[in-house]
């Protein structure tokens, strides 16, 4: 789960994270009385979307004057923004930031993320900030600063001299600055289950402070039980409305570009299902895992949100009947088509108990586009062949 830069700007401060002052606005009028209340002279308007790239893409600039507050918040308010982190299409700006302007003598990058591979958190940082940090990771790589923090010892002040030299800190108190500053970030990303704490650009003063001008934060999903303040935190205009939708009937579902729908039990299925289709020369047009329990209701509602797609030309179901009997999925499968139009080619490969029986129901259910398949090859080959009307 994402948040906004002001939400994750209230948590910031919570742990005295330095942060510039700021108000978060819905409207033009309000974003004119929040600059009044900051007091300027200068501000900085800031869309406010689930993307980074805001200010490439025009969602971020500076003003000096009241009126010029009230003609950019204008502008952005209600524009599609699109950055490199969004889809072609944008994300519709609902929000604004209205921020004090900084003092900055310089930007540098600071995150912190969780490394798979090491299986821990991990501090990286650079002296390049305001950039995409994968413009640098591809062009200076060695400009890039990256130190593990085993959660068993915790963030340590060896870590801290590690991160003010990697980035030639060489003053004192700046050190002590940095140290104390990555230590709260470290400590928060820690104690909310964070995944992703990116501060881009993080900035020093003139008079050697270090202040997140940005804030980026995601969530491990699976921890949100645990905390209630930030799943207060979700906003579900950002998020995919089919997912949303979705979720509600214990669905996993992803969109992606192709043209077969899938509709497969078990993520490693599912990626496998995907794989496949790839490999026969087909593009899938999703990831949907109905989970352990498929009944009719949840495969209907599967068959209904694939279809809202409008480059579907096939779906292809595909079931390992084990704590479900395939016999049951298939009248399943049969019922949902009764719940909803259908108009693709549905092809269904069942395997696991009971699933002679269960191509036997398909079979003999007279259902003129669902086509029975032997196996996973036999059923990605018919569903790209379906998908190029063959």
């Amino acid at each position: 789960m994402n948040i906004h830069e002001y939400q994750a700007k209230q948590i910031f401060k919570k742990y005295g994270v330095p942060t510039p002052k700021g108000i978060m606005v819905e409207s033009v009028k309000d974003a004119v009385k929040a600059a009044e209340q900051l007091g300027g002279p200068v501000w900085v308007v800031k869309a406010q979307i689930h993307a980074g790239g805001r200010g490439l893409g025009g969602g971020v600039k500076l003003a000096k004057s009241l009126e010029e507050v009230e003609t950019l918040a204008n502008e952005i308010l209600g524009m599609t923004l699109v950055t490199h982190q969004t889809t072609d299409e944008g994300k519709l700006v609902q929000k604004l930031y209205i921020e004090d302007g900084a003092d900055i003598k310089d930007e540098l990058y600071l995150s912190v993320v969780l490394d798979r591979k090491l299986e821990m958190p991990l501090i990286m940082a650079s002296t390049e900030g305001g950039m995409n940090i994968e413009d640098v990771a591809e062009n200076t790589p060695e400009k890039i600063i990256t130190i593990p923090v085993d959660p068993a010892i915790g963030f340590q002040s060896f870590h801290g001299r590690q991160l003010a030299f990697g980035l030639g800190i060489t003053d004192k108190q700046e050190q002590k600055n940095i140290i104390r500053f990555a230590n709260k970030l470290f400590t928060l990303y820690m104690e909310n289950d964070a995944e992703m704490i990116e501060i881009n650009p993080l900035v020093r003063t003139s008079n050697g402070e270090f202040l997140a001008l940005d804030g980026k934060m995601g969530f491990d999903n699976s921890a949100l039980g645990r905390q209630p303040e930030v799943l207060a935190m979700r906003d579900l205009t950002e998020e995919d409305a089919d997912e949303v939708e979705a979720a509600k009937y214990g669905l996993s579902y992803v969109a992606l570009d192709g043209e077969i729908g899938c509709m497969v039990n078990g993520a490693g299925l599912a990626m496998g299902t995907m794989d496949t289709i790839n490999y026969m020369g087909g593009t899938p047009a999703n990831f949907l895992d109905v989970g352990g329990s498929a009944n009719a209701e949840t495969v209907a509602k599967g068959f209904e949100i694939i279809l809202k797609n409008p480059k579907v030309k096939a779906i292809f179901v595909n079931i390992f009947g084990g704590i479900v009997r395939c016999d049951r999925i298939a009248n399943g499968i049969i019922e949902a088509t009764k719940i909803t139009d259908i108009h693709v080619p549905v092809i269904v490969r069942l395997d696991g108990t009971n699933a002679p029986e269960a191509s036997e129901i398909l079979k003999n259910a007279n259902i003129s586009n669902l086509i029975v398949a032997d196996d996973l090859g036999d059923g990605a080959a018919k569903s790209v062949a379906a998908a190029k009307g063959e």
